[in-house]
């Protein structure tokens, strides 16, 4: 369990963090970067439950739970250490989230054209949301391939599922995918 009584520490303040080991790096480290995106991506799935309710919003709280276990995930390299087991994202983790694509697209008619963002607030800020999430991706994909970092590869592959997810759900709070803004190839250049 985690328990913070103090807020500011004063470590940070040359520009350096610790990670989940206890390794000090400058706050500019490219696994910092990963889960900080992480972390921006939760905050803007916070920002679409305002506007959500019932079985959307309930996906959407276990997913900012993920989230934060993701961040956890990634604050650690990998070491074996049976010692001093550490939170993992799991395979689990992800076949939940395909199963909710699966259950939600369902639903939803086919796409004849790209979406853009917008329609209802919520489905605008899941737009938002997805975006962070692909950047995070990659991120980790930057990380995955340095020969200096220990990633949990499934963590790449809850992102990447995770934005599928996000996406979905976006035409799932626009009516449905009744309110989706379809995108109008070239429908502006002829002045």
């Amino acid at each position: 369990m985690v328990k913070l009584d103090k807020i500011y520490t004063r470590g940070g303040d040359m520009g350096e963090t610790s990670l989940g080991n206890g390794a000090r790096v400058p706050k500019s480290a490219a696994r910092v970067t990963a889960y900080g995106e992480v972390d921006e991506a939760n905050a803007v799935v916070g920002l679409v439950r305002l506007h959500t309710a019932g079985p959307e919003d309930a996906v959407l709280a276990r997913i900012q739970n993920d989230l934060f276990d993701i961040g956890a995930d990634l604050c650690v390299p990998i070491v074996e250490d049976p010692q001093h087991p550490v939170l993992r994202v799991t395979q689990n983790q992800v076949d939940w989230l395909e199963a909710q694509i699966d259950t939600f697209n369902a639903q939803l008619a086919s796409l004849s054209s790209f979406i853009l963002p917008g329609g209802t607030p919520a489905a605008a800020f899941l737009h938002q949301a997805r975006t962070v999430v692909r950047r995070a991706e990659r991120q980790v994909v930057h990380l995955l391939a340095s020969p200096d970092e220990a990633v949990n590869r499934l963590v790449l592959v809850y992102l990447n599922r995770l934005s599928d997810l996000l996406f979905v759900l976006s035409r799932t709070l626009n009516g449905q995918g009744a309110n989706d803004i379809l995108w109008v190839p070239a429908a502006n250049r002829g002045g």
